[in-house]
Parts: structure tokens; C-alpha cells; sequence
């Protein structure tokens, strides 16, 4: 998401670069305007630092870092871009520090550090690790999918550079998923907005991720390899053009090895992106920015075996399979994008032509064997442990072969300009989008569980065949057979303005009002509404420092709200049978948000503490079912529901000079489905026979049951997460960063397409990594040019021992149902990923 800076953004920049007195850079140094507290960033890994402005001044900037000076330098440009270095003298301790973490309290939106999402040890390696700073729930570490405040993933915004972004459609586990879409290497911002996120983003029901790219300075290569692939990345200036361009190598084999189906894991994913940005006057109002990503996400799996105890000390089991067969699924995408912006004093002007096309092929054929074995349950026995008789035998066999191609073409112009100087800030933009979607479907499953397909003779009368035999029927299990063709375009429209301003006791505050219109060509649907945001911060003080200057207290309160549309894309379309729904509607979502924020010492060191509580109340929406990390809808808007939940979040300096960031959540997010009501059947003497069945024939007596709310898919009731950051005294060049991931058990149900049974629970999902690294500086960092720049540049890396799951809990994604000679159906938990180590090295030149 936009950050408030960049609202008030309009073609004014200033860059340069804050340094020691002996030359060194000063990473995370406070570059703050004075008197604007939506202004201010705070400088990345060399020391650079770019805020944007949104008119000609005059301004006031004032540098500041931990254990060093302060340097102020006020000015009024003169052009669109000025540059300014600060050199600030060590030795004085400031009793004033920015928090890294984010530089904003006025908003609903966080910012978030992308240094982090290269350095988190996770088996992801993609932008989404470091969402772990923000109110985010991950289910798998295999998946770069991700929940906000009980949506699901489908609910959530992504752009890169103004642009929305795509995961592939028939992605069914986080095995196949590969690398998202964004390049962290290339990532220059990062934002995020969990709800009430302004109307110049886009008709999404939960979130907004807002990416920005960098647009390089100077000339750097950066390579980092690992024992799960390698990443290039090259920053060049030639002269009006400016080159950021990235390649990434993966292949995940290394870590789903450690997965309960042992096999061959053949599973490479590459990506090559390029953004080019063209200034023909150098500081002009004019400037041409190109972007375009190829990228192959290819799986290749061949299975052996799967070995998996279940159970307690009262009943434990062993399931046993042996495969035949193999998986390969790819995703071939090509993303290109030609923006044209125009910057004037007092207004901005963006136009931007993207297409985006996707080329997917699902194809398996998995044939298993299963034995579900008891297992000697006495401590005391030799064969403790060990396998004593058959619960069950069955075979399975999957079959798919799915194809879909995917074009979506898009053009907007979007604007903004300034009125009365300060005082507003007037956002204009619209969009239209044509989509063509070609999905061929064609998939199967065959269960003989203990004679579970076998056929009945007497079920068949009248049927038989040639030779006078009752007819054998065999069924296959969740059959989907279709061709679908869906061409659509969309047209989108946004105003909105912002203004701000000062109470007579000083107190200051702003107020985002703006509203959205969406109109859909499919069902002919017009939706949209407003949306608004206000902030105030007091003028409180704390009383005096001991040089009798008044402290105030820093804090800022939040109110926002308004209504978030979704019209339906392809997946929310297509129902559990494949089929699209020619009536789907889009659904609705009243956000209702108010928070705080609080910036604070502690023992010396800067804290930021935000809270946030919320309502979402929602109406029309789809159902689905979670499978692994594939959604199936049910393609009909016949449900209404609704989230509560309690954000915390605190970041700051827990160790001196270094970042670390902590977030709790409590959540409930319940759903009622309008027509899921079932009838139990009571036999004469009032005994209930079998609940859940439309017909018995031995029924004297029924009930009608309506089930009621129930707990979303996303019902994940408390979720807490850490990413804690040291380094060693005397030697900060050793580094450790820990990341925790805690959520508690998420629903689930037996696969038979029943929402109302979708009440059992997952085991918690636990996740500790950690990584530990050594800085490397190869060269002569402290010979300067006279005019204070580097002469030599030197050649940094670090090397990264990472350690993925640290405690070895093997966390549950989805049950395989199994059926014994009784009849009795077992769910045998699917595991993901144990421990495993990696090695990582990195080099900057």
C-alpha cells in the first residue's frame, strides 16, 4: 500500500546519503521533516535515503542516528530532484530516535523493512517473509500464501509498482507454488494496510501489499547462493537510464525431503525481471518506466513410499503407501508493463498499458497402495513400536489433466494534484481491464477402501450386461470434467482527497475521504462506496527534560471504515463441479477499524507500540473449501459472516542499535451459509439413527437442523509472531536473527463438500528458524574523494548458517481420509517439512 508519504507525494524529491564523519554509511539513520509527520524515512543498507514532497517548500529535514549528532539543512527546490549528503559526528548521545520498523503513526498502514525478507531464514525465500512483521497468518512455510484478519489469500491486493500482481490459478499445494511474484532483491519499499486501506487501491475484501521497485543510484551486482538456489541482482545508471534487473534460480528438492513421501523431488523454479526507468531531461517532468518479468514455476515429483504413525497410546496406527506414477505441474508467466509519468509543481499525472498471461499444466497419474496397520501399544513388549495386524487395505488412484491459459490486458490513468498549497491533496484515477480465461478440467480420484466401490447386485436391477450378469458399476470420487471460456472487462474509478491541518491547542490532524466504483461486464454488477480514515495526535506533554524543554508525549489515534467490494475473479467463479457460475455476484465487507499508536523510550531506546481493533461485517460471500493450499469454491453467494479481532504490535530496539519486531493477534471469523440446513432421522423410539442424511428408510421422525455461524476456514482464534534480531558485543559483525511463527488449530472437516462439518481442528501450527551470519567487508572502506564520496567501492557479503525448524515439530497442512474393514474412516495427518540446514552466501560489489 501507498504510504502516506508518497500520498502527499507529487514529483519532489530529495536523495542523498548520511554518513560518519570518517566516511562510513549509517544504515537505519532518522532522515525526518520538520513539522509534517507524515514525512521521514529512515536510511537502507548503504546509508541512501529518497522522500518524496509534495510541493516546492520551504522544508526543513533534520538527520539523526543513534550515538551520533544531529544535522538539519532547510531549502526550497528549485527542480524535481535534490540531492544532500549529511555527515554526522559521533559521540552525542540524542534523546530523540526514529523506529525503523515504521515511519509512520497516522495511518492504518505499515511499513515494512524488505532488507528482512533476504535475511529471514525460511524455506520461502520470496518477499512474504517479511510480512512476518505485520498482523499476517502463514499455514505452511512451503507457501508464500497468506491470511489477514480471517480472509482468505484470494482476499488480498498486490501491486508492484501500481500494478496488481497474480499467483497461479491451479496451484494446489505449496510444493508447487514456486516463487511469487516480486524479486526481493529489486524491492526498494515495502507497505502494507491489514483493512481501511484508502480508495485509490483496489476491490479486494482484506488487504493491500503495496511493492515498489527501486530505481538504482549506482552501479552494484549482488549474488547469493544457497544450497536451495542462487539470485543475481544488477543496479546500472547510463545516463537517463536507470537498471534494475534480477534473476533467480530455485530448486526446494533439498527441503521436501524431509516430507513423509519419500520420492524424487524435482522441483526448479526460475525467474528473470527487469525494471528500466528512462529520464530524457534528467530533472524534466517527463519520465518512461518499463517493467517485465518471464518466470517458469516447474514440479516434478515421482513417489515411493509414505510411512505415518498416528494415534495415541490407546490406538496407534501406521499407514503404509506404495506409489506408482508421477506428478508434473508448471506455470509459465509473462508479465510486461509501459508507464508515463508527468510531474509537475503542483499536480501528477501516471499513465500505465500492462498484460499479464499465464500458461498452466497440471498433469498426474498417482496410483497407491495402502495398508493401515495397529501398532503394539505396551512399553514393556520387544515389539513395542511395531506393526501387529491389518485396520485396513485399499488402493487410490489420481488422475488429472488440467490445462489453463490466462490473459488479463490493463490500462489506467491515475493522477493527483495539490489545492491551496497544504491544505488538500485531490487523488483521481481510472482503469480498464479485459480479462480471457481458457481452462480445460479433467480430474478424478478412485478410492477402494475395504470395498468401498465394490457394487451391490441388488442396486443394478434391470441392469446388466451381454452375458445375462448383474451390471457392475464402478464410481470415481469428486469427478470434475469441463471447458470453461470467460471473457470479461472491468471498468474501475476512484476520487478522493486528503486534507490536514492543526487545532488552535496545537494538536494536529488528517482526514482521507474518498469512494471507489467497480462495474463488472459478466453479470452487469456496479458496486462501490466510500471509504474513510481520520487521525489525530494530541499536543500531551510529559513535563520537562532536565533542560527544562517541554516533552510531549507521542501518540496518534486512528478511526477507519468503510465498504470493500470483491467481484468474483475465475477461481471464486467456478464451482466444486468446474462449472462457472453465470449469476455470481460480488461480495461485501464493512470494515470498521480504530487504533493507536505510541512512540516511546525505553531504558534509552526507541519502541513503537500500535494497537488496532476491528469489525468486519460480510455479506454475500462464497464459500470454499481448504485443500492444502487450494481454495475450492462453491461458486454461489450464499453466505454471510463476519471477523473480530484484536491487534498488538510492538517494535523497537530490544538490543541496543538493533530492530526486532513482536505481534499478537486474537481473532474470530464465523460464517452461516443460508441453505446448509439437514434433517436427523429418529427411528420409532425416539433414538436418533444417522444425522446428516436427506432420506432413511427406517425413519419415523425428523428434524430439520440448521446449523447456523461456523467458523471460517481462517478461524485461526490467537496467532503470534517474532522476528528478534542480536549481534555480538564487540564484534557486530556476528549476526543472529530468530523468527517464530504460533497459530492455534484452524478447521477442518471430512471431504465431503458439507461446510457444516468443518468444525474439527488442526493441530497448532509452530515454527521456530534461526540464522546465524558473519558480515564480510573485503577492501578499503575509508579512503574518501575530496568531496566526500567513496573512492574505492568495496566488496561486502555475508556468509549465513540457517537452521529451518528448529525444534523439529512437524506441523500438520490437511488429513488423508482412510476407510477401515469396519468401516470407519481415519484422518491420517499430512505433515510439512522438518528440520533441515542451510548455507547460505551473499556478496555485494
Amino acid at each position: 500500500m501507498a504510504s502516506a508519504a508518497s500520498a502527499w507525494a507529487q514529483g519532489f524529491f530529495l536523495t542523498g546519503e548520511v554518513k560518519d564523519t570518517q566516511g562510513t554509511p549509517l544504515p537505519g539513520a532518522a532522515v525526518l521533516v520538520k513539522d509534517h509527520l507524515r514525512l521521514g524515512v529512515t536510511t537502507d543498507a548503504d546509508g541512501k535515503y529518497c522522500i518524496e514532497f509534495p510541493h516546492v517548500g520551504p522544508w526543513t529535514v533534520q538527520t539523526s542516528f543513534v550515538g551520533h549528532g544531529s544535522e538539519s539543512w532547510s531549502w526550497t527546490f528549485e527542480r524535481a530532484r535534490e540531492q544532500r549528503r549529511f555527515r554526522l559526528k559521533p559521540g552525542t548521545n540524542l534523546q530523540e530516535a526514529e523506529v525503523v520498523g515504521d515511519g509512520r503513526q497516522d495511518m492504518t498502514v505499515q511499513r515494512i523493512d524488505p532488507k528482512l525478507a533476504g535475511k529471514v531464514p525460511t524455506p520461502r525465500g520470496t518477499i512474504e517473509d517479511a510480512l512476518l512483521q505485520a498482523p499476517v497468518n502463514f499455514t505452511s512455510e512451503l507457501s508464500s500464501a497468506y491470511n489477514v484478519r480471517g480472509g482468505s489469500f484470494d482476499e488480498n491486493l498486490v501491486y508492484v509498482n501500481d500494478i496488481e500482481v497474480y499467483r497461479p490459478f491451479l496451484v494446489r499445494s505449496g510444493q508447487q507454488e514456486g516463487l511469487s511474484f516480486a524479486n526481493p532483491d529489486m524491492v526498494d519499499r515495502i507497505e502494507f494496510s491489514a483493512g481501511g486501506f484508502e480508495a485509490k487501491f483496489g476491490d479486494k475484501l482484506s488487504s493491500v501489499l503495496d511493492i515498489q521497485y527501486r530505481k538504482p543510484t549506482e552501479a552494484k551486482t549482488r549474488a547469493t547462493a544457497s544450497a536451495l538456489g542462487a539470485q543475481l541482482q544488477h543496479d546500472n545508471v547510463l545516463g537517463p537510464v536507470r537498471v534494475n534487473m534480477g534473476l533467480r534460480y530455485r530448486n526446494n528438492g533439498y527441503v521436501l525431503g524431509s516430507l513423509d513421501e519419500t520420492g524424487e523431488y524435482r522441483p526448479v523454479y526460475t525467474d528473470l525481471q527487469g525494471y528500466i526507468t528512462y529520464d530524457p531531461d534528467g530533472y524534466g517532468p517527463w519520465e518512461i518506466q518499463a517493467l517485465a518479468t518471464a518466470a517458469q514455476n516447474q514440479y516434478r515429483f515421482i513417489p515411493q513410499t509414505r510411512e505415518t504413525n498416528v494415534g495415541t497410546i490407546n490406538e496407534a496406527l501406521r499407514l503404509t503407501v506404495y506409489f506408482d506414477g508421477q506428478e508434473v505441474t508448471q506455470y509459465r508467466t509473462g508479465f510486461g508493463a509501459l508507464a508515463a509519468d508527468r510531474v509537475t509543481p503542483t499536480s501528477r499525472v501516471r499513465l500505465i498499458a500492462s498484460a499479464f498471461r499465464t500458461d498452466e499444466q497440471e498433469t498426474f497419474d498417482i496410483l497407491g497402495g495402502y495398508f493401515l496397520s495397529q501398532l503394539e501399544r505396551d512399553p514393556g513388549s520387544d515389539a513395542f513400536g511395531e506393526a501387529l495386524g491389518l485396520q485396513g487395505v485399499g488402493y487410490f488412484l489420481n488422475h488429472a489433466r488440467n490445462d489453463l491459459q490466462a490473459t488479463v490486458l490493463t490500462g489506467s490513468a491515475r493522477g493527483s494534484f495539490t489545492r491551496a498549497k497544504e491544505a488538500h491533496l485531490i487523488e483521481w484515477g481510472v482503469q480498464a481491464r479485459h480479462e480471457i480465461i481458457d481452462d480445460a478440467l479433467n480430474e478424478w480420484e478412485l478410492v477402494d477402501s475395504a470395498g468401498y466401490i465394490v457394487p451391490h447386485p441388488e442396486d443394478n436391477i434391470g441392469y446388466t450386461d451381454s452375458d445375462d450378469r448383474p451390471f457392475q458399476e464402478i464410481l470415481l470420487q469428486d469427478v470434475v470434467r469441463t471447458e470453461n471460456r470467460t471473457a470479461s472487462s472491468r471498468l474501475m474509478a476512484f476520487l478522493q482527497d486528503t486534507w490536514k491541518g492543526t487545532w488552535s491547542d496545537g494538536s494536529e490532524w488528517e482526514l482521507h475521504a474518498g469512494a471507489r466504483l467497480h462495474h463488472w461486464t459478466f453479470n452487469g454488477q456496479t458496486v462501490g462506496g466510500p471509504r474513510v480514515h481520520a487521525a489525530w495526535k494530541p499536543k500531551w506533554s510529559m513535563g520537562t527534560d532536565s533542560l527544562g524543554n517541554q516533552v510531549m508525549r507521542d501518540v496518534v489515534f486512528n478511526l477507519a471504515g468503510g465498504w470493500y467490494w470483491q467481484p468474483p475473479f475465475y477461481r471464486e467463479m467456478r464451482d466444486l463441479a468446474g462449472v462457472v457460475n453465470p449469476d455470481i455476484r460480488a461480495q461485501r465487507a464493512l470494515h470498521l477499524i480504530a487504533g493507536a499508536n505510541y512512540r516511546f523510550d525505553w531504558h534509552g531506546r526507541p519502541f513503537l507500540l500500535n494497537a488496532e481493533v476491528y469489525h468486519k461485517d460480510l455479506n454475500s460471500l462464497i464459500p470454499y473449501e481448504v485443500e492444502n493450499v487450494r481454495l475450492r469454491y462453491y461458486a454461489d453467494n450464499n453466505a454471510v459472516g463476519r471477523a473480530t479481532g484484536l491487534d498488538l504490535m510492538l517494535n523497537g530496539e530490544f538490543i541496543d542499535g538493533i530492530q526486532s519486531w513482536m505481534r499478537m493477534s486474537f481473532l474470530r471469523a464465523e460464517e452461516d451459509l443460508t441453505d446448509d440446513g439437514y434433517y436427523d432421522y429418529y427411528n420409532e423410539a425416539g433414538e436418533l439413527i444417522v444425522p446428516g442424511f436427506s432420506f432413511d428408510p427406517v425413519a419415523t421422525d425428523s428434524t430439520l437442523v440448521q446449523p447456523g455461524f461456523i467458523p471460517r476456514p481462517t478461524d485461526q482464534r490467537f496467532s503470534m509472531s517474532m522476528l528478534f534480531q542480536d549481534e555480538m558485543p564487540g564484534a557486530p559483525e556476528y549476526k543472529v536473527l530468530l523468527s517464530l511463527f504460533y497459530g492455534t488449530a484452524l478447521p477442518f472437516g471430512p471431504p465431503d463438500f458439507s461446510r457444516y462439518k468443518d468444525t474439527l481442528r488442526l493441530p497448532a501450527y509452530r515454527r521456530v528458524d534461526i540464522g546465524f551470519s558473519r558480515d564480510l567487508f573485503l577492501g578499503d572502506r575509508g579512503r574518501l574523494k575530496k568531496d566526500g564520496s567513496d573512492r574505492a567501492k568495496p566488496l561486502e557479503g555475508f556468509v549465513a548458517l540457517e537452521v529451518f525448524n528448529l525444534l523439529g515439530i512437524r506441523n500438520t497442512i490437511n488429513h488423508t481420509w482412510i476407510q477401515d474393514v469396519t468401516g470407519r474412516r481415519y484422518a491420517i495427518p499430512n505433515y510439512l517439512t522438518s528440520r533441515r540446514i542451510n548455507l547460505k552466501f551473499a556478496l555485494r560489489f
